[in-house]
């Protein structure tokens, strides 16, 4: 029974201070936009960067694909 007298008040902190961090988190804009970076990462274009891919049309990945077979 004496470990329930420290057991519970050291759940009340720890659950006060993770309702602080998260209050502090919603307030200063952690969860503004939580879409954005993964459309960034779908829309990257690093054609530009990687000058020896080639003149085409810009992949996402900077591989020229393989010549295909002649029929």
């Amino acid at each position: 029974m004496e470990i329930m007298m420290l057991l519970i008040p050291m759940s009340v902190v720890l659950v006060l201070l993770i309702g602080a961090v998260f209050w502090w988190s919603v307030h200063s804009g952690q969860f503004d936009d939580l879409e954005g970076p993964a459309h960034r990462i779908l829309a990257d274009d690093d054609g530009a960067a990687h000058p020896e891919a080639g003149t085409g049309t810009p992949s996402l990945t900077g591989v020229k694909p393989l010549p295909r077979p002649e029929p």
